[in-house]
């Protein structure tokens, strides 16, 4: 039922879509020796991300730090797509992190710790089976058919941080939806849509894959990560095409997720190779 009000139908009500609770936040999320050290909740906001990368290079924010938007009004996807959505219908976040015992060339995997991060927290908080598209998609099922819920964007914040942001798509309803082929926790009937449940256990999961991967040196193997995130990889074993830089396209299956988290594609000639920047669309259902 769309809630109204005096001036007639209202995008959001106060029942529906409840605001986070900040105080709650921070009580759950901040303790002595823990990663998180800062969660601020703004109303309206551009962009997480640019909000967070700015004020890690004003001094403002240090590694833990956690700023979470109501609304934004120019989240950004990978590729500069846009990204929006009605207030408080999803989690759009961003984590300042500084993992400085892990070599640089091992940071390109931060954006898949992230997708496993997250798919475990839903898993417990929301009871949905989050599947993760190569290489920061969230997908949820939705009548069958995979549709993608959320994603993932990671930044450079200077020469010793990332900004990673996620952006969650949680009580959207079907006439809400940006395209077609989006979809929701609401619409891949979640148990819970208490966005603040939610974002208190993708962020406790997120630090503790955090940890295990920086205290393994960045190593996704000793991690676990690489086989965790390929386990839960709803691109490995399908057939795909790699819209790669400089307009040029891979057609094969993916095969494997490589100890630089980039996603192995072999073709029909028999070639394999490693595609570490693209856009990949999954050609035929698993």
């Amino acid at each position: 039922m769309t809630p109204h009000n005096a001036s007639g139908p209202s995008r959001w009500s106060d029942l529906d879509r409840p605001p986070l609770n900040a105080t709650a936040l921070r009580r759950g999320l901040l303790h002595e020796g823990g990663l998180w050290t800062s969660v601020d909740v703004l109303q309206r906001t551009g962009s997480t991300n640019s909000d967070l990368v700015a004020r890690a290079a004003s001094g403002e924010a240090g590694e833990g730090a956690v700023l979470v938007a109501e609304e934004q009004t120019a989240g950004r996807g990978r590729l500069d797509r846009r990204w929006t959505a009605p207030p408080r219908s999803g989690l759009f976040f961003s984590v300042l992190l500084r993992p400085a015992e892990v070599p640089l060339e091992r940071w390109g995997w931060l954006p898949l710790l992230t997708g496993v991060a997250v798919a475990t927290g839903l898993s417990r908080a929301a009871g949905v089976d989050t599947a993760l598209k190569w290489p920061n998609d969230l997908l949820v099922t939705v009548g069958g058919e995979e549709r993608k819920a959320g994603g993932i964007l990671a930044e450079r914040a200077g020469e010793d941080g990332v900004v990673v942001g996620v952006g969650l798509n949680v009580t959207l309803r079907a006439d809400e939806l940006p395209v077609p082929q989006a979809g929701s926790l609401a619409l891949a009937d979640a148990v819970s849509t208490d966005r603040d449940t939610l974002l208190r256990s993708v962020l406790r999961s997120l630090e503790i894959w955090y940890d295990r991967w920086r205290s393994a040196g960045g190593d996704p193997v000793t991690s676990t990560l690489q086989e965790t995130y390929a386990a839960g990889c709803a691109t490995l074993g399908r057939q795909v095409r790699a819209e790669l830089p400089g307009d040029r396209a891979l057609v094969g299956e993916a095969v494997a997720i490589d100890g630089d988290g980039r996603l192995v594609v072999a073709t029909a000639e028999g070639a394999r190779e490693a595609v570490g920047a693209g856009d990949i669309v999954h050609l035929r259902p698993a």
